[in-house]
């Protein structure tokens, strides 16, 4: 076993039957509390909140501390770049269900039970969730319908669907899509995503679970493929590209075992 595994392993023995929550955070003062809270009042006794902050120069980590829940435990990365971020908080975990948050979005109720109740039969789950504006208006109360949300590996490679904010999986997910291919090219929930349809069963809910804050500070776009950033065309496309190679790749050394 590698050392990756290894360690993965032992969390997993030594976590039980707890859960974890992976956030990462960087200047996330205005929105983080209230993000924490909501997941703090579901979340049962016994699980962790895992949060990688990313070198917050603001008052995040002060006001994370100001909660004194000894279900938070804090981890430093220092990469500046957030899916690295997301990874440190990934490789902290002990619990053998994981979700993935964002700094600045509210779980709604029922989102953590949904979800571990799904996940007795698939090995990742994806939820619906409504787009807010930065005081949590709605004004999109069903993103799957406006994104065509859904599974599959050609269709996520071009256009992603995978939204970490939305998703919890198996340990067995994680183990399997560690490490991240090195390219910043493809995101972690992409991935993890991706690497479930290869070795596992994915489902994605039609019951939105969560207030998904769109403001100006926002890392990741919700728009189409082709206006998700500034960036050229050309790089987009090669982008999709890069995805599609390594999850090609994957498919080849691994999709055999499912």
């Amino acid at each position: 076993m590698d050392d990756n595994r290894s360690q993965i392993h032992k969390r997993d023995v030594e976590g039980g039957n707890m859960n974890s929550v992976c956030m990462a955070t960087y200047n996330g003062e205005k929105y983080v509390e209230e993000q924490i809270r909501s997941i703090l009042s579901q979340i049962r006794e016994d699980d962790e909140l895992i949060v990688s902050d990313d070198g917050s120069t603001d008052m995040t980590l002060k006001t994370i501390d100001e909660i004194k829940d000894n279900r938070i435990r804090v981890v430093h990365n220092g990469t500046h770049y957030f899916r690295d971020n997301y990874e440190k908080a990934l490789r902290a975990a002990k619990g053998e269900i994981i979700f993935l948050s964002d700094q600045d979005d509210v779980w709604t109720d029922g989102k953590y039970e949904r979800c571990l109740k799904e996940l007795e039969t698939v090995d990742l789950v994806c939820t619906n969730s409504q787009l807010t504006d930065e005081n949590l208006r709605v004004y999109c109360p069903d993103f799957f319908s406006v994104y065509k949300s859904g599974k599959g590996i050609i269709k996520n490679s071009i256009n992603n669907t995978y939204y970490g904010a939305c998703m919890a999986f198996r340990r067995k997910v994680l183990e399997a899509a560690l490490p991240f291919p090195k390219t910043h090219e493809i995101g972690h929930d992409i991935w993890l995503g991706l690497v479930a349809e290869v070795i596992g069963t994915v489902r994605f809910i039609d019951t939105p679970y969560l207030l998904y804050r769109r403001h100006g500070k926002n890392v990741t776009s919700v728009d189409n493929i082709w206006h998700r950033s500034r960036r050229p065309l050309w790089k987009k496309i090669w982008s999709r590209f890069v995805v599609l190679y390594n999850i090609g790749n994957y498919y080849i050394r691994h999709g055999k075992n499912k």
